[in-house]
């Protein structure tokens, strides 16, 4: 499924085949949360990297949280990168190296109409913020960090390709 997506302020618009269109992933984690998550939460897609068409790169900015300092450990910079507009802010999409084949565009930046998820996994509960009650529908899957599968496991597991999506 093509995904269109842009910030608030139009300065950067992008486009990206994605697989996995369907925004059912929620993660609570403190990065997600507080870069692009104002419900205490952040949705992100996945998408093949080698198809992301951007215009306005001039204004996109980039940042790498630091990790680390909360388990005892050294602060470090997170491989991945989270892509925002320099002017309005607005999250993006996120692109580590460890993946080089993927991106994973904040459902909040698409444009295109997206399907609705038959369900809605809740991950990393375990560093949500305590005043963030997770919603969501009785039965949805929960874990404290992150499940043992991955976007296209879980459209694969739900029978959702792109192909099924867009007809749904």
């Amino acid at each position: 499924m093509r995904l269109e997506g842009s910030c608030h302020c139009g300065s950067v618009a992008f486009s990206v085949q994605s697989a996995q269109p369907v925004p059912f992933m929620r993660c609570y984690c403190s990065i997600c949360r507080k870069t692009a998550g104002g419900g205490g939460y952040a949705i992100n897609l996945g998408a093949d990297f080698n198809t992301l068409q951007v215009r306005g790169k001039r204004h996109l900015r980039v940042y790498q949280a630091l990790r680390g300092e909360k388990n005892g450990g050294p602060p470090h910079a997170s491989t991945a990168r989270r892509h925002f507009c320099g002017r309005c802010g607005s999250a993006l999409w996120l692109w580590d190296p460890t993946w080089p084949e993927l991106v994973h565009p904040h459902a909040s930046a698409i444009d295109t109409s997206l399907p609705r998820p038959p369900e809605n996994v809740h991950l990393m509960l375990g560093s949500r913020a305590s005043w963030v009650e997770p919603e969501g529908r009785p039965g949805d899957p929960r874990f404290e960090g992150y499940p043992d599968m991955s976007l296209a496991e879980w459209h694969a597991r739900h029978g959702l390709t792109s192909e099924d999506a867009e007809a749904g």
